[in-house]
């Protein structure tokens, strides 16, 4: 360890140089006459070239839309030099199936890689010892250490404590003994496996699917309510499905859960439940977006939109009493109310 404070600078495998025909991750740092050198970002940022002959296989007229300064993207090892430290690379010769599997590699080593390092810097050791000691046996075992990272948060005991170390001590007789004791304190153990669960415990993901629904029968928006509770019956203690009115004739059905395909499942059954009842009375379902995983901000975007509509209907409110009013079997709905609350 360094006098003033831990070296927090490692690679993030074992080996110290990627293996030919391997997809690695870089960086671009700058460009010269003959290609453009850069950072692999998961060996320490040691540098590598990749000639501008190794950027396309087709004819190049602009270096520059191949390729830029600062851009992160996968390319394949031809050729390591591990005495000179030179590695030539190639990005032509990276198949779509190379770039997928160094994406989900570089992106769980990356994970695993920001743990490491906090853990080791708010514990002021250097993070090599840690990668030695938990980081590489731990990939050794189970093919990647984010697999071994999932399994801490719910058992850190059984996966931690089969890890040691072997350490060297003067016996009572004045020989060397070598003794084996765990591969990390109580301390580091306690903090690595609180900086695992906070980055790594499952956050529920919010599916949603948009439709359209409509009923021009006498009783159409008794119609729309039951098939809305059709709808939401589909759903489970796991995976409850609520909906939503949007604004006539548009509907937005949700649920959370852990696992995407069983929450797009579900969605697709409360979706079909919902148009049976529907149809069953004449009336239509629609669907305008399928069930997919959304995000913060597309959550956001849509109760944004759901009140803003909410505001346009209390300024027209004054327009109840219009002679010119027009049933259309569509409204406000709510599934806690019995009335029938038809609106334009």
């Amino acid at each position: 360890m360094a006098a003033n404070g831990p070296n927090l600078e490692c690679r993030m495998y074992e080996a110290r140089y990627p293996e030919v025909d391997m997809a690695v991750m870089i960086q671009v740092k700058s460009m010269a006459d003959s290609g453009a050198y850069v950072s692999l970002l998961e060996y320490n940022n040691i540098e590598g070239m990749i000639l501008f002959s190794e950027l396309s296989r087709r004819r190049i007229r602009s270096i520059s839309s191949l390729i830029k300064v600062g851009r992160i993207e996968p390319v394949m090892v031809l050729r390591v030099d591990k005495e000179k430290g030179y590695i030539d690379l190639s990005k032509r010769r990276v198949s779509e199936e190379d770039i997928q599997g160094c994406e989900e590699r570089f992106n769980k080593s990356k994970l695993v890689h920001s743990i490491m390092r906090h853990v080791a810097e708010t514990m002021m050791i250097d993070l090599e010892d840690l990668y030695i000691h938990i980081g590489w046996p731990l990939y050794r075992k189970y093919g990647h250490a984010f697999e071994a990272f999932k399994l801490i948060v719910n058992d850190p005991d059984t996966i931690l404590d089969s890890l040691t170390r072997e350490v060297k001590e003067v016996g009572p007789d004045g020989q060397e003994v070598t003794k084996v004791v765990p591969a990390i304190s109580d301390e580091v153990k306690d903090s690595l496996v609180k900086n695992i669960r906070r980055r790594m415990t499952p956050q529920p993901l919010k599916i949603r699917a948009d439709i359209e629904m409509k009923c021009f029968q006498f009783d159409g928006v008794l119609h729309i309510k039951e098939a809305m509770r059709k709808a939401e019956a589909a759903g489970n203690k796991d995976c409850p499905v609520k909906i939503k009115l949007v604004a006539p004739p548009a509907y937005v059905l949700n649920t959370q859960t852990l696992d995407k395909e069983q929450g797009i499942t579900i969605l697709n059954k409360a979706i079909d439940a919902c148009k049976e009842e529907i149809e069953r009375h004449k009336g239509k379902l629609t669907v305008k977006e399928a069930a997919r995983a959304v995000s913060e901000r597309e959550d956001k975007l849509l109760a944004e939109q759901m009140a803003k509509l909410g505001r346009e209907n209390e300024e027209i409110s004054g327009d109840e009493g219009s002679e010119e009013e027009e049933d259309t079997g569509m409204g406000e709905i709510d599934l806690d109310n019995t009335g029938t609350g038809i609106a334009d």
